[in-house]
């Protein structure tokens, strides 16, 4: 097994401490606009000053969605005994689910600034999205945070910030593969032809719905929350079955919709 040492500061100048994480959502952002670049050229309507307005709302979306999801999500016992606690964003704590919700009322916003529906914007935005949970999830396992749980298995990570000693899985790695590398390859690839409206937005949520899903058995739920149900059954997938409900809902919606008006892809 190999003991967890990576240094969580990527850049040490004295005054100024750079950390990993922080370089993970450059980097993210970075990659939303550039593949938002390559897709606003093959997408009517669009241009890359529009992208990048889009990108600045989408961050926004992601920081303060990511922020209240984490406060009310997992830790809303605190925030009634303190709810200025919300806003202490330097003592860390971000969700996913609470990002995208950010991330859907941000676009929603957009759109209706520039006469674009949310399924339109959604199905735009979708494939740009999981390079973004690739590499938060490296920066989460650079930090050596929200390790799995315990194994044997031979690449097995003792993560010192668990302070047990115990092998673990790195489920960061698994999210990062899943929800990063493969997410993108499916949505990039399934994108790059025409589709019927709400069907890429709906193949993202079902497919992101899933992998955590799965991840969350090797992924050490929080110890304050601990598992929800049955000595298995997390938060976090409690928070994604929603997901894949409505995203093979939409899918089905998106084809029965295209067959019965015989409306064209887009």
């Amino acid at each position: 097994m190999w003991v967890h040492d990576i240094d969580p500061i990527a850049l040490d100048l004295g005054f100024l401490q750079v950390h990993w994480y922080g370089v993970m959502y450059l980097v993210a952002f970075l990659a939303a606009f550039l593949l938002g670049s390559h897709r606003a050229k093959r997408t009517p309507g669009w241009d890359t000053e529009q992208v990048s307005d889009l990108i600045f709302w989408g961050a926004a979306g992601v920081i303060l969605g990511g922020r209240f999801g984490y406060v009310l999500f997992y830790n809303f016992d605190q925030f009634l005994q303190d709810p200025l606690w919300l806003f202490a964003v330097w003592e860390g704590g971000m969700s996913f689910h609470g990002g995208l919700l950010g991330v859907i009322v941000a676009i929603t916003l957009f759109g209706r600034k520039h006469g674009r529906g949310l399924f339109e914007m959604g199905d735009f935005v979708a494939p740009l999205v999981p390079i973004g949970l690739g590499v938060g999830r490296l920066g989460n396992f650079i930090g050596g945070e929200l390790w799995g749980r315990t194994s044997d298995v031979s690449w097995a990570v003792v993560f010192p910030r668990a302070a047990d000693g115990m092998g673990r899985h790195p489920s960061q790695l698994y999210e990062a593969v899943l929800e990063g590398l493969v997410m993108f390859l499916i949505l990039w690839w399934y994108s790059s032809t025409p589709k019927p409206r709400m069907a890429v937005s709906g193949l993202f949520l079902l497919l992101y719905g899933v992998f955590r899903s799965f991840v969350e058995l090797y992924r050490e739920p929080d110890s304050h929350i601990g598992f929800i149900a049955f000595g298995w059954l997390t938060k976090g997938q409690i928070l994604s079955l929603p997901m894949i409900a409505i995203g093979a809902a939409l899918m089905l919606w998106a084809y029965m919709r295209q067959a019965r008006l015989g409306e064209g892809v887009r």
